[in-house]
C-alpha cells in the first residue's frame, strides 16, 4: 500500500530492518512502555499491531477510493490524521470533492456522520446541542447537536461567525460538551473534517488562531488528473458513489487502532528534530507567529500514523520532514513583508525544513 510517507516523499524505500539497531529504532529496552511485556516479545508484539494496522488501512483506502477517484495521497493523509486521533481541515475550491471525502471515510469505518452547513445564521446550540424544557416533568432535557457523532463535516466553517466557530473548541480539543454546567463525553473515535473555499472570501469570517491550530492537518484537494477524471465521468454520473461503498471497519476497530499507533516508538533523535522546526519557525524573522507546542504533539502523532502505515513501529526524521507542510503551515502568520513579496506559509516551512538539520540514525 502506498501512502503519506517519507517512502513516497523521498524515493527511499524504508524497511524495519534498514534501522535495526540505530537511534531510531526501537531496543529491547524501549519496545514496550510496560513492565512486561519486554524484550524481543514486545517487539513481536508492537510489529503484529503494525501489521494489523496496515491490513485495516489498507480496506479503508481501497474503499474511500471508489468514491475518489486519483487522490490517494490525500486519502491517506485523511487516514493518518484519523488514526492520530486529530482533526481536518480540506482548503480547496468546489466540487473536487471535500466533503465527499468527509462522507467516504465515515461510511467506510461505519461511523456516524453528522454533516452541518455553515452559515451566518448558525447557533452554537445548532453544533453543540440545546437543553429544552419538557413541561411534563417540569425540568430542562438536553438534545445532542451534531457534535455527539463519529465524524462531523463542517462545511464551509468559515461562513459562520466567530461565535458559532468557537463552540467547536472544546469539542475538538476535550472531546467533549458542556452544557449548563453538565459535561457530556463525545464519541470515540470523534473527528472534525472541516471545509472552506479559499478563493470566495466574501461574507466569511477567517478562522481564528486558535480553531486552525485545533486541526491536526490542512490539506487541499487539487483537481483530478486526465485519467481519473475520465474514470470518474464514467461511474460516477448515474449513481451516488458514497452509498454504494462497502463499510470495512467499526468505530471501535479504529479506536483501538488509534492506542496502537499511540505506541509506536519515537527515538530521542526524532523528539529533538520536532523542538528543532518548531524553534525555527518562531525564530525566522518572516513570520509574525510560529508553531504551538500543541503543533508539535499534532505533528509527532501523526508521524507515528504514518509511520505504521508505512509499515515501520517506529518514526523517521523523514516521517516529521513530509507531514511537516500540511501539519504546520496553516497555523503560521506571515509578517506584513513577507506577504508582500508573495510567499506564501508553504513556502516558508519548506525553506525552514531544507535548513533545520536532520539527525542522523545512530548519532
Amino acid at each position: 500500500m502506498t501512502a503519506y510517507t517519507a517512502t513516497s516523499y523521498t524515493g527511499t524505500s524504508y524497511t524495519t530492518a534498514d534501522y535495526a539497531g540505530t537511534d531510531y529504532a526501537p531496543t529491547d529496552s524501549a519496545a514496550s512502555k510496560s513492565a512486561a511485556p519486554v524484550g524481543a516479545l514486545a517487539r513481536e508484539l508492537a510489529l503484529a499491531d503494525i501489521s494489523n494496522v496496515r491490513s485495516v488501512a489498507a480496506a479503508i483506502t481501497s474503499s474511500v477510493e471508489r468514491a475518489i477517484e486519483g487522490k490517494h495521497h490525500v486519502i491517506a493523509l485523511a487516514l493518518a490524521v484519523l488514526l492520530s486521533g486529530g482533526h481536518l481541515l480540506i482548503e480547496d475550491v468546489p466540487g473536487v470533492g471535500k466533503t465527499t471525502l468527509a462522507k467516504a471515510l465515515a461510511r467506510s469505518i461505519d461511523g456516524d456522520i453528522q454533516r452541518i452547513q455553515f452559515t451566518p445564521d448558525l447557533l452554537p446550540s445548532d453544533v453543540i446541542g440545546v437543553s429544552i424544557y419538557n413541561s411534563d416533568n417540569r425540568s430542562f432535557e438536553f438534545k445532542p447537536g451534531a457534535v455527539f457523532s463519529h465524524v462531523l463535516v463542517a462545511d464551509e466553517i468559515n461562513r459562520a461567525s466567530p461565535k458559532t466557530q468557537s463552540a467547536l473548541l472544546e469539542c475538538m480539543q476535550e472531546r467533549q460538551v458542556t452544557n449548563d454546567g453538565v459535561t457530556y463525553p463525545l464519541q470515540t473515535p470523534f473527528m472534525v473534517i472541516a471545509t472552506q473555499n479559499p478563493i470566495d472570501m466574501e461574507g466569511t469570517y477567517p478562522l481564528p488562531e486558535a480553531q486552525r491550530d485545533r486541526f491536526s492537518a490542512c490539506i487541499a484537494m487539487g483537481y483530478p488528473d486526465t485519467k481519473a477524471e475520465l474514470a470518474m465521468l464514467d461511474e460516477h454520473c448515474a449513481d451516488d458513489p458514497v452509498a454504494a461503498m462497502p463499510t470495512v471497519s467499526s468505530p471501535a476497530e479504529i479506536a483501538a487502532l488509534i492506542q496502537m499507533v499511540a505506541n509506536v516508538y519515537v527515538s530521542p533523535a526524532v523528539k529533538q528534530y520536532v523542538v528543532n522546526v518548531l524553534g525555527a519557525t518562531r525564530a525566522t524573522p518572516e513570520l509574525r507567529l510560529g508553531a504551538s507546542p500543541r503543533a508539535g504533539l499534532h505533528l509527532l502523532r501523526t508521524g507515528r500514523a504514518v509511520a505504521a502505515l508505512d509499515g515501520r513501529d517506529f518514526v523517521l526524521p523523514d516521517d516529521i520532514a513530509a507531514l511537516a507542510v500540511p501539519v504546520l503551515a496553516h497555523r503560521l502568520l506571515l509578517n506584513a513583508q513577507t506577504r508582500a513579496d508573495g510567499s506564501s506559509t508553504t513556502d516558508v516551512v519548506k525553506q525552514l525544513i531544507k535548513h533545520t538539520p536532520v539527525p542522523t540514525a545512530g548519532q
